[in-house]
Order: C-alpha cells, then structure tokens, then sequence
C-alpha cells in the first residue's frame, strides 16, 4: 500500500558531537566538581548551577551556544530580532547504581546535555510523551508514533538539545564508570509575538 505518514506535531529532539576531545583542563575541572556537590534526587549535582560561567568551561560554552543557536534556526525557525541566550548550567554525577528522578525544566524555552564522561553500552537518557493514551492496544513493535517513552544512548561528547517541557530522567545507572553530565537551560529575550493578535510580550 503506498501511504505517506507525517509525524505531525512532533517533539524536535537535536543530537550532535563536539568535533574535538575535551582538554585536559575542561576533563579536570569537571571531575574535580564532584568535591563542591550535593545529593540530588539519585544522584550529585554541583553546588555552582552557573558553570558555564567559569573561564576552564568558556570553550564550551561557545560550543553549546552555536548548538542552540542551530537549533533555533533548524526547528524552531524563529525571528532574528528575538535572541537566545543561557541561563542555568550545572554538573551531574551518577554512579554505578544511581539515577537522575523523571523530571522537566520549568521556567526554561530550551534545554540540553552535553556529556562529559559516558559509554553507550551503559549510558542513556530517556524521554516521554506526557499525552494521554484512551486505549493502549497490545503492539508487534515500538516505534516513534506509538511509543510513550523513547531511549537515547549517549557517548561522551554528545549534546542532546529538547523542549525544556519534555519529560526524561535517567535509569539506575549500570557499569562502574561516573557519568558526568552538563545540563543547561535557555530562554529568549526580544519582542515576542505580535501586537495585533495581542500576544505581544516585551523581554
């Protein structure tokens, strides 16, 4: 049968790699991080959620904000006159037997991860469909339409970029290395909307 499906109102997940190895100093200070941390929901996080704004992470940083900018201009196709930019960006550490709680970012546009330590064979992040299904038929093979969860492996210097409000969290975590993680989140500041169809909003 020759159909077309189109995956309507779907959820724009990015995935890139960083072209490079980290440095010796971006990998210390992130490992060192762990010392200057608190106990999350099933994990550490690092006591500075500003980290980016450190000097040993400015690389980075850049990095992480040509991803967003690509992402805005890829996906979300939005106005030039509106600008992006970061706001919160913290380290997580999980260990062998940990977990990171299923969770959102409120008061966040866009969110992401880039990962500083990870083993795909070990290491994912796993997504959600907050929708509600009216019934759940049994199914021969999950896919992206009929699924309510997704997982994602990662590796170490992948960056994942989602909607701040789209639900994931990390399995207990298996195999004995220490999964570091910089999550970030980001907002936009501009004119928003227009003033006509009264949704115009100043920032």
């Amino acid at each position: 049968m020759k159909s077309e499906i189109y995956p309507l109102f779907a959820t724009p997940l990015y995935k890139y790699k960083l072209q490079r190895e980290f440095t010796n100093t971006e990998i210390k200070f992130v490992k060192n991080q762990i010392n200057f941390s608190y106990k999350n929901a099933g994990n550490l996080s690092s006591n500075n959620t500003y980290i980016l704004n450190v000097k040993e992470l400015k690389s980075i940083k850049i990095f992480i904000e040509e991803c967003i900018l690509d992402y805005y201009k890829k996906v979300l196709k939005i106005d030039s006159d509106v600008k992006l930019y970061l706001t919160q960006s913290w380290l997580n550490y999980t260990k062998e037997n940990q977990y990171h709680h299923r969770h959102e970012h409120p008061n966040s546009y866009v969110s992401g991860v880039l990962y500083f330590n990870a083993n795909k064979e070990n290491d994912s992040i796993e997504f959600y469909e907050k929708r509600y299904n009216t019934i759940e038929p049994k199914v021969q093979e999950f896919n992206i339409y009929n699924s309510s969860s997704w997982n994602f492996p990662i590796q170490s210097g992948d960056i994942v970029i989602f909607p701040s409000s789209l639900t994931h969290d990390v399995k207990i975590k298996k195999g004995n290395n220490i999964r570091i993680s910089l999550a970030f989140n980001s907002f936009v500041k501009g004119v928003l909307g227009l003033e006509k169809s009264l949704t115009e909003l100043k920032l």
